[in-house]
């Protein structure tokens, strides 16, 4: 079953989605212009390395699940930074 071809209006808005989904996964506490935006090239990448790979994704659905989880591996840096540089807080006992 396949939906047909991704349009540019949709992949942002179906990208978006999914980069907020993965965002509050992720717990990277990123802006929501950034969820968009990693959401489309999580699954635009995601969506090149699969038809690379032979599997046909054209879909509104497959798009989705490979920008939620392109959108996961785009934020992982960005919440590893976040937790290292975190301020630390002084030990109950002061």
């Amino acid at each position: 079953m396949n939906e047909g071809p991704v349009g540019w209006i949709t992949a942002i808005v179906v990208g978006g989605i999914a980069g907020w989904l993965a965002n509050k996964f992720m717990h990277a506490h990123a802006q929501l212009l950034t969820d968009v935006i990693a959401g489309v090239v999580g699954a635009a990448l995601l969506n090149a390395l699969a038809e690379w790979m032979g599997f046909d994704c054209g879909g509104w659905i497959e798009f989705f699940v490979l920008g939620f989880c392109g959108t996961c591996i785009l934020l992982l840096p960005v919440r590893l930074i976040r937790v290292r540089t975190r301020p630390q807080r002084p030990p109950e006992d002061w």
